[in-house]
């Protein structure tokens, strides 16, 4: 079983920036692919960023890509995703994600495990 804890949401003025992170308990975090999701109110939980155990693979999705950097630290057993340039658009509950094979995915139902979220609200 892996917890993950989110951190770091708030609300933020366009073109502003946040730093989420997501702590993961255990020892095998290095052994995990991670990712970030988000899902607005009304919407389908939607792939944000996804980074491989030894981060070398990177993927991210259109609408965030060039603004936001997902980055892990494997001695910490966190997950970050820097957010720049925000958008209204970006307003969501950002969840990170425990893909336990190990590789990078867009594919939600590939994931394993889940954190409760992090309110991230952007003010136009």
């Amino acid at each position: 079983q892996v917890q993950l804890v989110e951190s770091g949401g708030g609300l933020v003025q366009a073109g502003g920036s946040l730093r989420l992170s997501c702590a993961a308990s255990g020892r095998t975090f290095s052994n995990y692919g991670m990712g970030w999701f988000r899902q607005a109110p009304g919407m389908e939980r939607e792939f944000v960023a996804t980074i491989s155990r030894s981060g070398g693979s990177i993927y991210y999705a259109d609408s965030v890509k060039g603004r936001f950097t997902i980055s892990r630290d494997n001695a910490k057993n966190t997950v970050y995703l820097q957010m720049n340039s925000l958008k209204a658009e970006d307003t969501a509950v950002y969840y990170c994600a425990v893909q336990s094979k190990g590789y990078s995915s867009r594919w939600r139902n590939e994931y394993d495990y889940w954190g409760q979220g992090t309110q991230v609200t952007v003010s136009s």
